[in-house]
């Protein structure tokens, strides 16, 4: 039953609808007096980010906007998706840029913290690469694929492989909870393999084909033009500034907000060709 793809906006919708309460509020950390009397030192907000293009796209686009308006920046690189989330809810970090909202849920409910969604931001696609074989005429029976090995991005993965006729399967309510088991036709008999995301692209040359996430894409050195489908991303599947709950209505995350839908950053990704084919938000058109 095709329709009941539908129900997926609702996990986006709650988290994306954060986006929609813009209010003031105080910051993370209070001021403090400069040495030389001469008032408060900015506010500092710390961001973590995962391997992909997230951070040379803030740092090129949103952190000039933020210290235009006094905040001092400062980012952290991690590696893994759960720790940065974690370490937004204990105030390690004040922010990620790294996934979207149902992923976000995902770990929320597996670690028992509370991040929301605050902006959306531009989001590469994920897409189908051929690593042995060249094109998708060249599919045979058996012919190795690997997929993301967390449920909601290999959900996205198959999205992407029924959409090209390669498998059909069960649509599910909640993409966290999707596995293999759900393929209900694999006329091609497709060996596919859910393998770690920063893997897929290092081992592209040892497997037929990969439907990979955007961000290990474009940090993997691979070109959209060498892509043999692309999918068509559902807003859910779009990521997000996440921080913690409490934290929506502070000046510090509504300045974040701002900066992601300002004029000046709007005009960075529109001018710069690297970003051609992301899924854009909104108020980009």
């Amino acid at each position: 039953m095709r329709t009941s793809r539908k129900a997926l906006l609702g996990t986006a919708a709650a988290a994306i609808a954060l986006i929609l309460t813009a209010c003031s509020g105080g910051g993370t950390a209070s001021p403090a007096a400069s040495e030389d009397g001469a008032g408060p030192e900015p506010t500092s907000i710390k961001i973590g980010f995962n391997p992909g293009p997230y951070l040379e796209m803030f740092q090129d686009g949103i952190r000039p906007v933020l210290e235009e308006e006094g905040y001092a920046v400062e980012t952290v690189d991690f590696t893994d998706g759960i720790v940065v989330n974690v370490a937004v809810s204990t105030g390690e970090i004040d922010a990620n840029i790294m996934q979207h909202p149902v992923y976000m849920d995902f770990v929320n409910a597996q670690e028992g913290i509370d991040n929301a969604a605050l902006v959306q931001v531009p989001t590469p696609n994920m897409a189908l690469f051929g690593g042995k074989l060249s094109s998708l005429d060249d599919v045979a029976d058996g012919s190795t694929v690997t997929v993301p090995n967390a449920p909601s991005n290999l959900y996205r993965a198959l999205l992407v492989l029924r959409d090209i006729g390669w498998v059909d399967f069960d649509d599910v309510d909640d993409p966290n909870t999707a596995d293999l088991s759900i393929i209900t036709d694999n006329p091609k008999n497709l060996n596919i393999t859910p393998i770690e995301n920063a893997q897929q692209v290092p081992a592209l040359q040892d497997v037929d084909y990969a439907v990979i996430q955007g961000n290990f894409i474009v940090a993997g050195g691979l070109d959209y033009d060498d892509a043999l489908a692309v999918e068509d991303q559902p807003i859910e599947f779009s990521n997000i500034v996440a921080i913690r709950a409490e934290d929506v209505e502070t000046d510090w995350a509504q300045a974040i907000k701002a900066a992601y839908e300002s004029p000046e950053f709007i005009d960075y990704i529109t001018s710069d060709p690297q970003y051609g084919g992301y899924n854009l938000p909104a108020w980009f058109e």
